[in-house]
């Protein structure tokens, strides 16, 4: 198999996320990696050293589309969190199959340092420091990742939802799931997360206040 003269970190982890796209987490090994680019599993070590590095490659380049600039400072400081937070969803949410491997190596990317760096100075500007101040990030981050692995395994228009619908034996989850689905109100993916961050957001705007 002809080997390219060269491959940048770009090219492997647009390589490697393709794989992921494709066939899947479980899909990404250093032979699927080789193949995608055209050259032998040998060939492919010359390049990175293990699975490992494939991953935090890959990490870095959905992370490379998260704005880290502080939002407008003139809006209030619950618009500025929520801002923060749909620009992380909108890089990640297109490559759900990734979440594990950014919460496995989210330490190492400077891309979500600096998106954490940003979000934790308008948590403290808006008075949350110390221990609440900790929970408030993880809680924005878990809401995050948690939100969008829901989204992506078990969605509220999915089979799972029909099947709640229809269990007499749990009349308000059958109730709720019938909502869910579009039977009443209908809850649609982006009003579902819009309102669960509102949600958490009036929390801590009401922890925080004196």
């Amino acid at each position: 198999m002809p080997r390219p003269r060269s491959l940048t970190p770009t090219t492997l982890a647009t390589a490697a996320l393709a794989v992921i796209d494709r066939d899947g987490l479980a899909g990404l090994t250093m032979r699927t990696v080789a193949k995608e680019v055209g050259m032998s599993t040998m060939g492919l070590y010359r390049y990175v050293t293990d699975r490992a590095e494939l991953e935090r490659l890959v990490v870095d380049l959905v992370l490379s589309q998260v704005g880290t600039a502080p939002p407008d400072p003139a809006a209030p400081w619950t618009d500025r969190v929520a801002a923060m937070v749909r620009r992380l969803r909108g890089a990640v949410g297109t490559h759900p199959s990734v979440i594990p491997l950014i919460v496995a190596h989210r330490h190492r990317s400077e891309r979500l340092l600096g998106w954490s760096e940003t979000l934790v100075g308008i948590l403290k500007e808006a008075g949350l420091d110390g221990p609440r101040r900790v929970v408030a990030l993880r809680c924005l981050l878990a809401y995050v990742i948690g939100a969008l692995q829901l989204d992506h395994l078990g969605p509220l228009a999915g089979p799972g939802t029909s099947v709640i619908a229809d269990l007499p034996e749990f009349p308000l989850m059958a109730e709720t799931a019938r909502e869910a689905r579009g039977v009443g109100v209908g809850v649609g993916a982006e009003a579902e997360f819009d309102d669960g961050l509102a949600a958490i957001l009036r929390g801590m705007e009401c922890g925080h206040r004196p």
